[in-house]
């Protein structure tokens, strides 16, 4: 089985930025230029990027199509989300050069809509993105930038994709983004367990190597990595390696 390992960068007002649980209002700011920094992650050894338009995710449009644009010209193979409603903003992010879009509060309101797209545009073109918070014991799906509680929940979606032909499976675990408290492993070894058809990218937390590893005997196929890179608490490359 493939493991990806997959840097991050989220991006709001064309930065290089971090939040805390999803909260816009605790924000980092990094200095790295988005551009600049994507090439240093794809001289170190990755292969695909996570780029993730904050603005769009909360206003519903591509805010940050430029900068994707301009990291994506560069080659690497990128999967980019954030503002994505409706076709239109679908293929602008195709012809921008991404290579696999990922769908988030689309995929959670409208999911005959998405089964659609995965029917027209093929699975590996398409990254599921059903970013969860435990409420009540309810894996609960968050919408708008994680701003809105959906009545769907991850127990009733994640099967109704598999069961349509869809791949890929973006997990975060909202409680635990940008917080450096390692991974749920006990929500990846549920997915791996209740939808082994899908290929989960686990996201939220990673503070160090063990984590990575954890994850992969969790049944992850890939993680997304953020906030410890930023940081330097260890390099794509030792992510790579492990």
């Amino acid at each position: 089985m493939s493991f990806d390992v997959i840097p991050a960068i989220d991006l709001r007002g064309g930065q290089v930025v971090r939040l805390k649980q999803g909260d816009y209002a605790q924000q980092t700011t990094y200095a790295a230029d988005p551009r600049e920094l994507a090439r240093r992650y794809a001289d170190a050894g990755a292969r695909r990027l996570h780029l993730v338009d904050l603005d769009g995710a909360r206003s519903g449009r591509l805010d940050n199509l430029a900068v994707i644009g301009t990291i994506a010209a560069d080659g690497m193979q990128v999967q980019a989300g954030g503002g994505v409603r409706d076709e239109n903003d679908l293929e602008r992010l195709f012809d921008a050069g991404v290579d696999r879009v990922v769908l988030g509060s689309v995929a959670i309101r409208d999911p005959e809509l998405v089964a659609g797209w995965l029917g027209k545009y093929g699975a590996e073109r398409l990254t599921l993105a059903l970013d969860t918070r435990c409420i009540d014991g309810r894996w609960t799906l968050p919408s708008a930038g994680w701003t809105e509680t959906e009545a769907r929940t991850l127990d009733e979606l994640a099967p109704w994709y598999a069961a349509r032909g869809a791949r890929h499976l973006l997990c975060t675990d909202i409680d635990r983004d940008g917080m450096l408290a390692g991974f749920n492993l006990d929500l990846y070894r549920h997915l791996a367990d209740s939808v082994p058809q899908l290929a989960v990218q686990a996201s939220g937390g990673v503070r160090t190597l063990d984590d990575i590893r954890a994850a992969r005997e969790a049944g992850a196929q890939g993680v997304i990595l953020g906030r410890a890179l930023l940081e330097g608490r260890f390099t794509v490359g030792e992510a790579l390696a492990c």
